[in-house]
């Protein structure tokens, strides 16, 4: 069964996400934990936390189709000590907030290496980060995004999601997010049935669905292997429909959060109904 939703507001407080979520057709939802644009914010108080969760309850989400987004301030990669270490205890109290919440998942963006040191120097900061969060947490699975390969970000290549992966102590609490823009932006064609096959076969023999999370669900502005992460409305980018078709008849991704942060959130709920019709009650896969 598929799980679709999208990127929901918290504004107000987190505690009005599943009814932003219920209010757009959604099955599933992503969210901020706090203000992403800040690097702390006060605990939650208790009637947060409950009204949370009832809400949760009201409209049917289970914490198995949430995917909380840390906050894109963090860098668990950072050749700058000073930045590496308040990423990281920023990280602990995203974790933390998730753990309040009842949640299961985190996604991050694994973090940039800013062309100070090497990509395997970095790929080695991101993995001992992840593990002294884990190691200071529980319950909370930590979910790397791929990302489109802008800049001096890691983790556009599979290769760099299984080495960050292999490095994580507890590979009960690591898992992985495949953004489908991010995806195509840096080389993975996803637009007919052959390459978007062989892109997630590749995924599967060098990462494994066994990790595989959550997905993101996003066309893209630019054309493939273009390195640039520029979010479009489902089939009005260089991907196109087909690729959504596809997606929405792989068993592959059944029971995970399939989440859009699409350009235009006026139109989720049509995207969310579009999606959904793309499903062949025929086909498995």
């Amino acid at each position: 069964m598929k799980f679709v939703g999208a990127h929901v507001s918290i504004g107000g407080g987190v505690e009005n996400a599943p009814k932003n979520a219920a209010e757009i057709g959604a099955k599933a939802f992503a969210l901020f934990t706090k203000n992403q644009r800040q690097w702390a914010a006060k605990p939650y108080d208790k009637k947060q936390v409950e009204t949370f969760k009832s809400e949760c309850d009201r409209y049917g989400f289970g914490a198995d189709y949430i995917l909380p987004h840390d906050s894109y301030l963090i860098n668990l990669g950072s050749p700058e000590s000073e930045s590496l270490e308040k990423s990281r205890e920023a990280f602990i109290d995203e974790i933390r907030r998730c753990e309040a919440l009842g949640l299961k998942l985190l996604n991050f963006h694994p973090g940039s290496h800013k062309k100070l040191i090497s990509e395997e120097e970095c790929i080695e900061l991101i993995a001992e980060s992840v593990n002294i969060a884990l190691d200071r947490t529980q319950g909370v699975s930590a979910v790397i995004e791929n990302t489109a390969g802008q800049g001096s970000n890691i983790g556009f290549r599979f290769e760099q999601l299984a080495a960050i992966i292999d490095l994580v102590e507890d590979k009960t609490r690591i898992g992985v997010c495949l953004d489908s823009c991010h995806l195509f932006a840096a080389g993975y064609d996803l637009r007919q049935k052959e390459a978007y096959e062989k892109t997630m076969n590749e995924f599967d023999r060098i990462v494994g669905f066994n990790y595989l999370k959550g997905m993101h669900l996003n066309d893209a502005k630019a054309p493939l292997d273009s390195r640039l992460d520029r979010h479009e409305s489902i089939g009005l980018g260089a991907i196109g429909i087909e690729a959504f078709r596809l997606i929405m008849n792989d068993s592959r991704l059944d029971n995970i959060p399939l989440i859009l942060e699409t350009i235009d959130e006026s139109i989720w709920a049509q995207e969310i109904a579009l999606l959904y019709s793309l499903i062949d009650a025929t086909k498995t896969r």
